[in-house]
Formats: structure tokens, C-alpha cells, sequence
């Protein structure tokens, strides 16, 4: 505690950062792998960030190698390991997730299963009562386990707005610039994308609902929320150009014809498969079976989403430990309403859990 309170205070300067990093990626297993190995990565702080389930696919099938390792909640109602583990295995060990990314080029697995910087875990457990996240460790968190991972070619996502970690876009350029010097000090070639993090991405927020929205957008993206697609589509480009098969520039146009195809999508599946769960289609996912529509009190127009809000309604109706909980938004910021519409809608598999966040 002492520790973690300490870079809060007085922050570190960029050569204890690189050392620290280092020391902590040593701490536990370090992968080889033969080539470049690309990773994306958000610093998280945005309900229904879902991105993860399209891009991996998006790149997987462009031929790049994409070993996403994630983690489960620290402060949200589902980190991307929560929703993957709805539809299979997400607790591979170093060995199976390279049988998994050789068949595939791509997985998605937690973490936490593998024995990756388990100094950067610790520090995590103090964090998260204490309720702060020391700039100085953020960037060592992410950085350690990617180089304990072996990544060489790093994508890291910002989402940035009212009610995310990072308010302005002064504050994101500021970081971006921190975890592109010590990228380079690491040898990993890193951009950054600053991305809206205003309101939820998409329109679900729990395990099961963000699942089923993932698999939705892989099916038929026209279907899925613009907000979803237009954030996955982006970074997948950048990936596809960082990886030399699209031209600058065409990264994205690529992405978006490898979902329309559906070569993403199948590229999914496989995966899923290989992690040892089996094909499904988002209407066989299972939410909770309690639920209750919120309606609008008055007239008027959507002006803002709390991130924070919503995020403290779906942990009270059970999310991320019930899969099945969660929330799913009718409107988003600039819908017009009227009294009695619906705004969202909260599922829960206890009646107990939902009564109290219907309170809430």
C-alpha cells in the first residue's frame, strides 16, 4: 500500500518506469515467439467496450499473429475476459494458446490464469480498494505483461470524455506520448488511438449482453451499433496498417470488408472452437431470465450517459460474476425521447440482485 500510494504522491520519472516495467515482465513467465506479434489494448474506464471480439478476428484473418490476453473486471461490470468466457475457455495455459494462435493466428484468454509480470497483480489488488491508479503504474501494468507476452507491435486504445480515466484530450495526447517513450525503450513498436469515451460503446454492458453484441456485429455489422463497429473497424485498421498488409490510409476500408464478408466471423469462430467452446449465434446466447424496462419520466432529448452510473447499476444486478446480468441501453446521447419511452432495460438471474438495482 505504501508503494502504490508513493508514485501516486510523486509520480517517477521514465528510467524508473522502464526498470520497474522490466523487473516486473521478469517476475514471472516470458514467451518467444518467432515473428511480429501484434496486441491491442484498451486502458479501460468505458462500460460495453467490447471491441476486443471483433478486432482479434478482424486481424486473426488477415494473417497477422493476435494473442489477446485480457483481464477480468477491475472496475467495470465486464472485462473482455468476462464476456469471451461466456462462449468458451479463457483460462489457457502458455502452452495451449500457442497451439491455439498456430491453428488460428489469433485467441483471447485471460491474463490471469498465465504466470505473466504477477508483480504487476499484486499491485493491482492494492489498487482497486484504495480506488486509485497511479499514471506511473498504469503504464508499467500494461506495458509489463505485453513484454512479458512477447508482443512486439502494440496498439493502445484511449477512451477519453466526460466519465471516463481521461477526461480531455489533453490529458490522452500527454499519456500517448508516455507509452510511446517507453515502448521505444522496450523495443515494442506502439501507437496509440484516442477514442470517444463519453457514453457506453454500443448499447450492452454485461457478460452475456456483450456476447451477444459481439456476435451480433460479426453476423451482420449492419445490424450492430454504429458506435460498436466504427471503434473496432478503426483500430483494426491501424493494426492491418502497422502490420503491412494494408497501405496507409486503407487499413480501416479493409477491416470493414473483412466483417462484411464475414471472414471475420468465421475467423471467430475458429477460434472459439480451439479454445474449446463451440459455434453459436448470438441468438442462442442466454441472458438473464428477470428483467425490467426503465422508462422515461418526461419529454426531451438524451444529453448525457454516466459511465459511472450505469456501470454501478449493472454490478448491482449481478455483473460481471453473473454472466447473464447486466444492462442494455434503448437510447444513447442525442436520441430524442418521449414520457414512457424506454431508456434501458436491466437483466439479472436473482430476483433480489434486480430489485436492488432497480433502487439503485
Amino acid at each position: 500500500s505504501a508503494f502504490v500510494t508513493s508514485p501516486y504522491i510523486n509520480g517517477m520519472d521514465m528510467d524508473e518506469i522502464e526498470a520497474m516495467t522490466i523487473r516486473m515482465a521478469e517476475t514471472g513467465e516470458m514467451v518467444n515467439w518467432e515473428g511480429h506479434i501484434f496486441d491491442v489494448h484498451s486502458i479501460g474506464g468505458v462500460p460495453g467496450n467490447k471491441y476486443a471480439l471483433l478486432v482479434v478476428p478482424i486481424v486473426a484473418s488477415a494473417g497477422l499473429k493476435i494473442p489477446k490476453t485480457s483481464s477480468r473486471a477491475i472496475t467495470s461490470a465486464a472485462g473482455t475476459a468476462d464476456v469471451v468466457e461466456v462462449l468458451t475457455r479463457v483460462d489457457l495455459t502458455i502452452e495451449e494458446i500457442k497451439k491455439v494462435v498456430k491453428e488460428t493466428n489469433g485467441c483471447m484468454v485471460w491474463g490471469g490464469a498465465l504466470d505473466l509480470a504477477p508483480a504487476d497483480d499484486i499491485t493491482i489488488n492494492v489498487e482497486r480498494p484504495l480506488g486509485i491508479d497511479p499514471e506511473p503504474l498504469l503504464l508499467s501494468s500494461v506495458m509489463a505483461k505485453k513484454l512479458a507476452m512477447g508482443v512486439n507491435k502494440l496498439l493502445i486504445d484511449i477512451p477519453t470524455g466526460f466519465g471516463a480515466k481521461v477526461k480531455t484530450v489533453k490529458e490522452a495526447s500527454s499519456l500517448a506520448r508516455k507509452f510511446i517513450e517507453l515502448s521505444e525503450r522496450l523495443r515494442i513498436v506502439t501507437e496509440c488511438a484516442i477514442t470517444y469515451g463519453g457514453q457506453p460503446i454500443g448499447r450492452a454492458i454485461g457478460p452475456a449482453l456483450e456476447a451477444k453484441e459481439a456476435l451480433l456485429a460479426l453476423e451482420d455489422y449492419s445490424q450492430a451499433p454504429t458506435s460498436l463497429v466504427e471503434k473496432s473497424i478503426s483500430l483494426a485498421g491501424i493494426l492491418l496498417e502497422m502490420g503491412g498488409v494494408a497501405p496507409a490510409g486503407e487499413g480501416k476500408d479493409l477491416a470493414e470488408d473483412l466483417l462484411a464478408g464475414g471472414k471475420a466471423h468465421d475467423k471467430f469462430m475458429e477460434i472459439i472452437v480451439a479454445q474449446g467452446g463451440k459455434e453459436v449465434s448470438s441468438e442462442e446466447i442466454e441472458v438473464g431470465k428477470y428483467r425490467v424496462d426503465i422508462h422515461s419520466p418526461i419529454d426531451g432529448y438524451v444529453t448525457r450517459i454516466s459511465n459511472a452510473g450505469i456501470t454501478k447499476i449493472a454490478k448491482e444486478s449481478g455483473a460481471p460474476n453473473d454472466k447473464k446480468a447486466g444492462i442494455y441501453l434503448n437510447v444513447k446521447v442525442g436520441n430524442k425521447v418521449e414520457k414512457g419511452d424506454v431508456l434501458y432495460t436491466i437483466y439479472s438471474d436473482s430476483e433480489e440482485r434486480l430489485k436492488s438495482a432497480i433502487k439503485l
